[in-house]
């Protein structure tokens, strides 16, 4: 994990914290806004989406209501598309939910940043969560040990079943990993795409810096429209298994 972190310090082909523009010039009625953003934030459960309303952030993958076909269709037809030699980011979604161990070789001959994961519960919206990557598996596996924590203290704090259940499957290290980004040169990226347990490689050159993109991969049960998973409730006390 220190290597992560290390690596999200680097610039250039790294992800990079920097501040938005005119930072240092952030009033007293700027400040109290944030600060009331970021207590909204923290009280709520879990993560709240960011607002990227009017930035010049880049978005990768399918929206909300967006056909799934269409965009698979499109990422193919934009991967055929890249140059030779060009190093660029790409959106890989995966066919399946993989666990920790498998998401290596599926990535190998690339860059990986980040892994996207999600407990996979029937009819049950959980968590979508970004884990921050540089060796696989082991800061996968590191970040899965802190999601089972964050939802473990909201289990207590809460006593939703579902936080329970999804601690629970992070703490064994579950096959729950859909996506991931990652950075590499044409020639790698179509091999990539070529593995079975990949369903698209999207690539995204227009995605210099990793914070100021939008990744939206499609969940592997969905093959129609893009949508959250239905939610339901739970049939008894305990939570499905």
């Amino acid at each position: 994990m220190n290597r992560v972190l290390a690596r999200l310090g680097r610039g250039g082909r790294r992800i990079v914290a920097q501040p938005f523009p005119g930072a240092r010039r952030i009033g007293i009625p700027l400040a109290v806004a944030v600060a009331a953003l970021v207590a909204l934030v923290l009280t709520r459960g879990r993560s709240a989406p960011p607002d990227f309303s009017g930035t010049d952030v880049v978005r990768v993958g399918v929206s909300q209501g967006a056909s799934i076909p269409g965009y698979l269709t499109g990422a193919r037809s934009r991967l055929a598309a890249l140059p030779a030699g060009t190093q660029v980011y790409a959106l890989v979604s995966f066919g399946g939910y993989l666990a920790p161990d498998a998401v290596g070789p599926v990535l190998a001959g690339t860059e990986p940043f980040r892994v996207y994961t999600r407990v996979p519960l029937p009819l049950t919206q959980t968590a979508l969560v970004s884990i921050p990557v540089a060796r696989l598996p082991e800061d996968l596996v590191a970040g899965m040990d802190a999601e089972a924590g964050r939802r473990a203290d909201e289990a207590r704090r809460t006593g939703d079943p579902v936080a329970a259940t999804e601690a629970d499957r992070y703490r064994q290290h579950c096959a729950c990993a859909y996506a991931a980004v990652v950075r590499a040169d044409a020639v790698a990226l179509s091999a990539l795409a070529g593995r079975p347990q990949v369903r698209a490689v999207d690539p995204a050159p227009a995605v210099t810096r990793l914070d100021r993109a939008v990744f939206l991969p499609p969940l592997p049960e969905q093959s129609g429209t893009a949508a959250p998973p239905e939610q339901t409730a739970w049939p008894s006390s305990a939570p499905p298994r």
